[in-house]
């Protein structure tokens, strides 16, 4: 019986100890002026979730328009941009001091914002109006209206900011603007319902799934012609362009695996069993590490490029989605949609307690259905106390 009572009244110690060497073991330590959050919309809660990621913990909830979806960070500004799809505008929040700053009103049912390479310009096609609105960042203000095909999806800008990629699900088709003169160059058919985008970093090529068809569509982005179609599984939803370029991975939804695309030869090099219903996909900045959320069993794939081979499947919350690292390379945010929460996984040297080159580090709690994340960080001189 004493035993037994030893064991109750050690338990919660021997728990608290372990938190603390966890957390101490864990967390790195930051120069004070140094800052890092995650931003995470909350489609049913109308807020956008503030994570610190020098402590993981959630240290804001910022109520911004209805059914909030894309969200993009400025890389020349400490500035969030959140797209509310319900109250068709677009809320800014300054990173700063993590506030909402100002709301700039778009068109119909607009779902993401793509911001230009030097920070002076957003895009935001508008589903439901057949258009695109440009946004003056600067001065946070509208500075004009496209007309493009019919239920543009999204708009990319391309690295070199001359061109704005737009993919028309209603139409099969895609829109290309001349950013500079403000005007739409050529609309060209391409494949079935298309959706995501992706562009090469010398803004040569385009590739844009097609969710209708299982197909990818590599599209000239100096000639404005269609290159190529390729083949690849059922209802590819999103793409994940490889750092270093050379590789485009695509998920396949409902054929449960990825395709790798070669970009330079427009060639699909392999299909890969990666589990139930891939949704989304992120590349390692050194083109190492292929991670993608299965929302369909509560899990994410770790697949190791240069192996070729999957190394491991990590359970996460309920139906993940989105995905997001860390400046630091060895966090990956998983955003858990039915559960509405945030799982944050550690990339670590492995340790004798500590099985497997990934972990578990915590859950964070968001809102109802979040949707997209985004890192931001940055250097701030540390405020004086009063």
């Amino acid at each position: 019986m004493r035993k037994i009572l030893l064991i109750l009244v050690l338990l919660p110690v021997l728990a608290g100890f372990g938190w603390w060497y966890f957390h101490q073991r864990q967390i790195p330590t930051f120069d004070p002026a140094y800052h890092e959050y995650a931003y995470i919309t909350n489609g049913k809660s109308n807020t956008v979730s503030v994570i610190d990621l020098r402590t993981f913990r959630l240290t804001k909830t910022l109520r911004v328009g209805t059914s909030p979806t894309g969200i993009a960070a400025n890389s020349k500004r400490n500035e969030i941009y959140v797209v509310n799809s319900g109250s068709a505008n677009v809320s800014v929040i300054d990173a700063e001091r993590n506030e909402v700053v100002a709301t700039i009103g778009v068109h119909g049912m607009p779902y993401f914002i793509d911001v230009s390479a030097d920070g002076k310009r957003g895009y935001v096609a508008n589903s439901a109006s057949s258009n695109v609105s440009v946004i003056d960042l600067e001065h946070h203000k509208l500075l004009g209206t496209l007309h493009v095909g019919n239920a543009p999806g999204l708009a990319r800008v391309s690295p070199d900011g001359a061109t704005v990629v737009v993919s028309n699900r209603a139409d099969n088709s895609v829109s290309l603007i001349d950013a500079q003169k403000l005007a739409v160059r050529a609309t060209v058919p391409i494949c079935g319902e298309p959706t995501d985008i992706a562009i090469l970093a010398d803004s040569s090529k385009a590739f844009i799934a097609c969710s209708g068809s299982a197909q990818v569509a590599s599209v000239d982005l100096k000639t404005d012609r269609v290159i190529t179609l390729l083949d690849v599984g059922k209802t590819p939803a999103a793409l994940a362009l490889k750092p270093d370029g050379g590789e485009l991975i695509v998920c396949n939804f409902d054929s449960d695996n990825v395709s790798i695309i070669e970009t330079t030869t427009d060639e699909v090099s392999g299909s890969y069993l990666i589990g139930t219903h891939p949704s989304r996909a992120l590349v390692s900045a050194d083109n190492s590490r292929l991670y993608v959320s299965n929302f369909g069993s509560n899990s994410v794939a770790v697949y190791d490029i240069d192996m070729g081979k999957l190394i491991a499947t990590l359970p996460v919350g309920s139906q993940p989605d989105a995905l997001a690292l860390d400046a630091s390379q060895n966090y990956l945010l998983v955003l858990d949609s039915q559960s509405g929460d945030v799982t944050v996984i550690q990339k670590r040297k492995p340790r004798k307690l500590e099985p497997g080159e990934y972990g578990l580090l915590t859950m964070i709690p968001a809102g109802v259905q979040p949707n997209n994340v985004v890192v931001k960080s940055f250097m701030l001189p540390a405020r004086p106390q009063k």
